[in-house]
């Protein structure tokens, strides 16, 4: 590899590490091609960019984009999956996550999420958090259920006052009998 592409290429990595808020490292040793264009298909469904790097030239990146939480996860075969500002962070660790249970050779590293440096065991937590779209549904039927609360709570006691009269007015009709 040239000087030039070199230089090129580590300003273009320290570019997407400075922009990149969330990233997961993995060691892909073993893997071959067709499964890992199959795996860079899966992440960039889920928006994530998975990109197999050289190690010397990704700490020099890392150095020069201030990354330097990243330095002690790049140690052999190394690919990052970069999120992009509209990634499920949770969809890119499970496909992470199954992919190496499946294959038994893709293990993760470590990483970064929004900014904090994550072990290899939170981003096992993540991955078995529901998809995103179910937390969304979860949160809008909590928010849903105060206001159902709060009419209920109001319509209790008028529910109350006409269970007490019919039970009155039964009694009076009974007792006219």
């Amino acid at each position: 590899m040239l000087k030039t592409d070199k230089e090129r290429a580590i300003a273009e990595l320290a570019s997407r590490l400075k922009e990149t808020e969330t990233l997961i490292v993995t060691d892909y040793r073993g893997l071959t091609t067709s499964e890992l264009a199959g795996l860079r298909a899966q992440l960039r469904n889920s928006g994530a960019r998975f990109s197999v790097v050289k190690n010397t030239l990704a700490r020099r990146a890392a150095k020069e984009a201030g990354a330097t939480n990243l330095l002690e996860l790049l140690e052999g075969p190394t690919a990052i999956a970069f999120l992009e500002s509209d990634g499920d962070p949770v969809g890119v660790a499970k496909i992470l996550s199954d992919t190496a249970k499946a294959t038994k050779i893709l293990s993760v590293r470590g990483g970064v999420l929004q900014g904090s440096q994550i072990r290899a065991e939170q981003i096992a937590d993540l991955a078995k958090l529901p998809p995103t779209e179910v937390l969304r549904a979860q949160l809008v039927g909590a928010i849903a259920a105060a206001p159902t609360a709060i009419v209920g709570l109001f319509t209790a006691p008028l529910r109350d006052l006409v269970g007490v009269l019919d039970a009155r007015v039964k009694q009076l009709e009974s007792q006219a009998q």
